[in-house]
Order: C-alpha cells, then structure tokens, then sequence
C-alpha cells in the first residue's frame, strides 16, 4: 500500500496574479491518484511539474536534504503559499523519506563537512582538557564525538565532498533510502551519467520492493523507463497521463541517436 493516495488543490476563487498562481497547471481543479510506487512528473521548463513538486513537499512538511527545512527556505516561500491549497489523502502517513533538488545537494555536503570538523575540533579540545587525567576519563570524555565521527564513516567514507558529484549524490541515496519512505526528488539526473542513473533506478527498485513511495521530476528518459511507472505531463497546462513511448524527450533522444545529422545538419551549415 502507497502511503499517499492522492493530491487535489482546493478551488481557488480569487486566485493571485503572481507567482506560483500563474502557472499553468493551477489555472484548473487537480486532482492526482497515485497508482503506481513511482510516479514521474514531465514536461518542458516552465510547465509547473517543479513548481508542483515543491509545494508537495511543503504541504507534506517534507524532511529536505539540504540546508533548510522546507518551512523555513527562503527560495521555496512563494510555493509555500501555494502549499495550502493542495489537499492530501493517505493510505498510511510517513515520516520516512525525503524532498531533494539537485542544487540542495551542495548544502547538505557542506553541512555534513561542518558537522565533522566540528567534531574533530571537539576531540581536540577534550584531549588538551583531559591531559594530564587518567587514560579512562579521557576515552570516555572522547567517546560520543568518536561515535558520531564513527557513524559518518560508515555512512560517507572520507565525506561526500571526497567524490565526484555523481557518486556523491549515489552514496547519499544509498544511505538515506529506507523502506515505506516517500522520496520527492526533482531532476535528480542532473548529476549522474548514463550508467549512474541505471544505478539510481536499481536503487529505487529496492525500495520499492520495501514499499516505498517516489515522485520524481525528470527530463531523463532513462529514469523514465522504470516498468510500470505512472508518467504524468504538465505540457499544455494540464496534468495528464501519457505513455513512455509518446513522450517528447523519448522521441526526440530516440531519433536523435538514430540519426543525428537530422538534427545536426543545419547547425552544421552555419
């Protein structure tokens, strides 16, 4: 069972002329049954899918992977507006999961580094504190900062700011994916490669398998091609679903690679 079963925004009767009223897709009544464990959001820039994703999160009262929380991010407060409007039903709440963007990822790194070198500092000051004092009183007084350091390790390595932008944003997802979670990530493709992303997708079968929930904007027609995946499209102002195969992004990369000087000939002229 999906722990949210449907999303719906409340008439709006005298709706703002600003943003994120404006956008397309909150010009009309929505109403989203979740049917499948995954569930993707397309559709060209602008046409909202984004926008959406945010303000679920912020009607969720989502758990970020970032810097902020999702109440108190400067760069998300117009959708937090919008967040009162939507209307949530649950087959089972969770707390589990989390709301990513891929830009949120470098807060999180740095938060992380802080959080280590702030430990280490505190080992430092414990063992000029304690110098002096028997070899116990100092290993006690060192044991919780040498656990957290410990955990971190074994969750991190070295750090995530010791790996590419790809593997980081892999070992992330590795550690903070748990079964029943409810993940809404927003273009997480944008750092993975092609094999990466086939490495994202494995990951998200794993949790699916422990009945995990994930919503997810994309332009990758890779991450599209999990089976069974509802793909909604915010194109034309409306939120409909649409089959893999008539997606934009899946024909143009298709007959692109099939033949690229189709494409490419004009610019070649130039």
């Amino acid at each position: 069972m999906l722990p949210l079963r449907t999303v719906e925004i409340k008439p709006i009767p005298q709706r703002p002329a600003r943003f994120p009223f404006t956008v397309p897709f909150v010009q009309e009544s929505l109403h989203i049954t979740f049917a499948s464990p995954v569930t993707f959001l397309v559709g060209e820039n602008g046409s909202g899918k984004s926008t959406f994703l945010e303000a679920l999160a912020c009607a969720i009262g989502a758990t970020t992977v970032g810097s902020e929380s999702v109440m108190n991010d400067p760069s998300l407060a117009p959708v937090r507006e919008l967040a009162d409007c939507f209307r949530l039903t649950w087959n089972k709440r969770t707390r589990k999961g989390f709301f990513m963007r891929a830009e949120d990822f470098f807060g999180y790194a740095r938060k992380m580094a802080a959080a280590r070198q702030e430990m280490e500092a505190n080992l430092q000051e414990v063992d000029e504190t304690y110098r002096g004092r028997s070899l116990l009183a100092r290993n006690l007084a060192q044991m919780p900062y040498q656990r957290e350091i410990a955990a971190m390790h074994r969750s991190y390595g070295d750090g995530l700011d010791h790996n590419s932008h790809g593997e980081s944003f892999l070992k992330l997802f590795q550690t903070r994916f748990v079964g029943e979670g409810l993940y809404l990530l927003d273009e997480p493709e944008a750092p993975l490669s092609p094999s990466r992303q086939l490495s994202l997708l494995a990951l998200i079968k794993t949790m699916v398998d422990q009945k995990g929930q994930f919503i997810i904007a994309t332009h990758s027609p890779i991450l599209m091609a999990y089976p069974g995946a509802t793909i909604l499209s915010f194109d034309g102002g409306t939120v409909q679903p649409v089959s893999y195969d008539t997606l934009e992004h899946v024909i143009i990369t298709k007959t692109f690679l099939q033949n690229p000087n189709a494409y490419l000939r004009h610019l070649l002229q130039e």
